[in-house]
């Protein structure tokens, strides 16, 4: 289910980018993003349940990413002027993104048997501080701090590295990058 999420999510990722860069419409991408926002919410939820291995470290992180982006389409279809709140959403996402990345990188708590709570992934390490440094450039976008053409060229270049690189990868490979 993550996998097919993550391409879904590179089709908001990469048009909101380019409306950074110059190019696009708002509208469009308010849509497509609302559009993302609810799979992505619904994908992480069915992560959650047996039928789809009862991953709920994963399904978390599905729905609270689903959740921000259901902010923001809201905030780009409603002409939304003051985009501080979303801001702050996405500060604090970063900071779960930052725990995910820690726990990525130890494996969290041990098992009786011995073995991690969670398997280490250094390409998921590797995302989640793609991810923190993306959403705290959204933040510092948001409150004026951070110019937007730097904050689309992120999304631009994290759709691929942070996406379908690992998406495709474990598609056809059956492993991440590293």
């Amino acid at each position: 289910m993550t996998l097919v999420l993550l391409i879904a999510i590179s089709m908001m990722w990469f048009p909101f980018g380019c409306l950074h860069l110059g190019v696009g419409e708002g509208k469009t991408v308010g849509a497509v993003t609302g559009v993302v926002g609810v799979i992505t919410v619904v994908g992480g939820l069915m992560q959650a349940t047996p039928m789809f291995g009862s991953d709920a470290f994963g399904a978390a992180l599905l729905v609270v990413f689903g959740i921000l982006y259901l902010q923001l389409s809201y905030c780009i279809l409603a002409g939304i002027e003051d985009l501080r709140s979303f801001g702050l959403t996405c500060l604090m996402l970063a900071i779960i993104c930052g725990i995910y990345g820690y726990i990525w990188s130890t494996g969290g708590g041990v098992k009786p048997d011995g073995t991690p709570m969670i398997a280490k992934a250094p390409y998921l390490v590797f995302m989640m501080v793609d991810f923190v440094v993306l959403l705290v450039c959204v933040c510092g976008l948001t409150f004026g701090k951070i110019p937007g053409k730097l904050v689309g060229a992120i999304l631009v270049i994290l759709t691929f590295v942070g996406l379908l690189v690992p998406a495709f990868d474990l598609l056809a490979w059956g492993k991440l990058p590293f």
